[in-house]
């Protein structure tokens, strides 16, 4: 039982993973492919937070702790900050790209995008 409970967060990935990746290719509307591409990289937390975690782990901060005492990886927390941050700024940009498409075009549609020239 404890192996299943340590490859949860893999499998909770994973599917997640599967989830975004299916909205994409099945998108018919630029919004809707722009929020599965954000749970597609939500996906990604949650296999950092797999990585990073360890079974009674206390949390990295050293000043008042032994050293020798486990923790969890401070360095997956971080990258999954710089996650967050990244996917902020991917999805804002991503959602401007798409408001002017509809500008231009008057569709948020990809199909409808493929006779607008630049």
């Amino acid at each position: 039982m404890p192996h299943i409970l340590h490859a949860w967060p893999f499998l909770v990935a994973g599917w997640l993973f599967c989830c975004g990746l299916w909205g994409i290719i099945t998108s018919r509307h630029l919004v809707h492919a722009v929020v599965c591409l954000a749970i597609l990289q939500s996906s990604t937390y949650v296999l950092l937070l797999g990585i990073g975690y360890r079974v009674g782990g206390a949390a990295p901060v050293f000043s008042d702790i032994d050293p020798h005492t486990l923790t969890v990886d401070p360095v997956v927390q971080a990258l999954m900050l710089t996650d967050v941050v990244v996917e902020a700024v991917v999805v804002a940009l991503l959602l401007a790209m798409v408001i002017k498409a509809h500008e231009r075009s008057g569709s948020v549609s990809p199909s409808d995008l493929r006779t607008v020239r630049g």
